[in-house]
């Protein structure tokens, strides 16, 4: 999402010609939202809306409430489905705005930039040791090591917020005091960011248990060491597919057996393959559920996304992978950040 939305939003009270170099310098993106002074919504604004009001004989002089368009499509953050961002962007609108309860801009969505607004609460993992990076560790947190010109976990916000995610859940220990300091409350980012502290490592998940404002029916789990460009969009429309109470991120893992395999029955050998290479799909450390599979979480006990994926299986729960092939690396080790700085220039988000 974009967070320089005010260049879409011009005050009721401007003229036309006013609106003129705006819109030229939105280029592609040319349109405006007129508001009041609250920056409530009142209308829409476009170079054909200023054709069709000369042609009419209004002048640039005049106000442009005179020629807007005083219906525009807008989504409502409090009440929305995924099924309206999917008809918008089918059918080529190219900027909405995003309306709080007020009926307030409070962001604009720029399809063309492949953006999204998803309807889901996304809890970060930042807290750990980062011990096999060290010395690099020793005085910053491994999430904020950069790779590139950003810190890998600002890799990681950045493109949740390209899909619409604006309510965040950090949880932070050894060294967080940074990670706090680097984001604040997300306010810079047009995000709310809130923090969940640690004072004994409690596993990936039990952090899960211990945020109390969640925003939305859905919770997003995630490392803050990922590097990958999955589609968030097409991930979550894969949950909503599947009925799925929990879907985790698979990523296929490679074994190559270096030895000819023989297939026995009966110690017999009924055939052989040589050299053969085995795909697996492994957990990728991306997992989206419902919010009220955090009934499986014991209160301050260790409790890891393994033991939830467990706890789930054994209560029957819809458990399913969304099997992902694009960029993914676990940004763990010496080795594993080398490859994150040559791949950075390459990787699309």
């Amino acid at each position: 999402m974009s967070n320089n939305y005010q260049q879409h939003l011009i005050n009721q009270s401007k003229k036309i010609k006013e609106a003129l170099p705006m819109l030229e310098n939105l280029a592609s993106n040319a349109i405006l939202f007129v508001v009041d002074d609250f920056d409530v919504l009142m209308g829409s604004l476009t170079d054909g809306d200023i054709r069709r009001g000369l042609i009419k004989g209004i002048g640039v002089e005049e106000n442009v409430t005179k020629i807007i368009q005083n219906n525009p499509k807008f989504i409502s953050k409090e009440n929305f489905k995924i099924e309206d961002i999917i008809y918008y962007k089918k059918n080529n609108f190219k900027v909405i705005p995003l309306l709080d309860k007020q009926n307030r801009i409070i962001k604009v969505i720029n399809f063309l930039k492949g953006e999204s607004f998803l309807p889901i609460d996304a809890v970060i993992m930042a807290g750990g040791r980062g011990q096999r990076l060290k010395p690099l560790t020793d005085t910053i947190p491994k999430p904020l090591l950069k790779v590139g010109d950003k810190p890998i976990i600002e890799h990681n916000i950045n493109n949740l917020i390209k899909f619409g995610i604006t309510d965040f859940q950090i949880s932070v220990r050894y060294l967080g005091e940074q990670i706090e300091s680097f984001f604040g409350d997300g306010s810079s980012r047009s995000v709310s960011i809130n923090y969940v502290w640690e004072n004994i490592p409690l596993g990936t998940a039990a952090a899960l248990k211990q945020v109390k404002n969640y925003q939305h029916d859905e919770i997003l789990l995630t490392n803050s060491d990922l590097l990958t460009n999955l589609d968030y969009e097409k991930f979550y429309l894969e949950f909503k597919k599947s009925n799925a109470d929990l879907i985790i991120l698979s990523i296929p893992y490679k074994v190559d057996i270096p030895y000819a395999i023989l297939e026995i029955e009966n110690k017999r050998v009924i055939d052989f393959k040589e050299k053969p290479t085995y795909t697996y799909q492994s957990n990728g450390g991306v997992y989206l559920m419902k919010n009220s599979i955090l009934d499986l979480i014991p209160e301050n006990t260790f409790f890891d996304a393994t033991d939830l994926i467990e706890s789930a299986i054994k209560a029957n729960l819809n458990v399913v992978t969304y099997n992902f092939n694009g960029y993914w690396l676990d940004v763990g080790k010496h080795d594993d950040y080398k490859k994150a700085q040559e791949d950075i220039e390459n990787i699309e988000f």
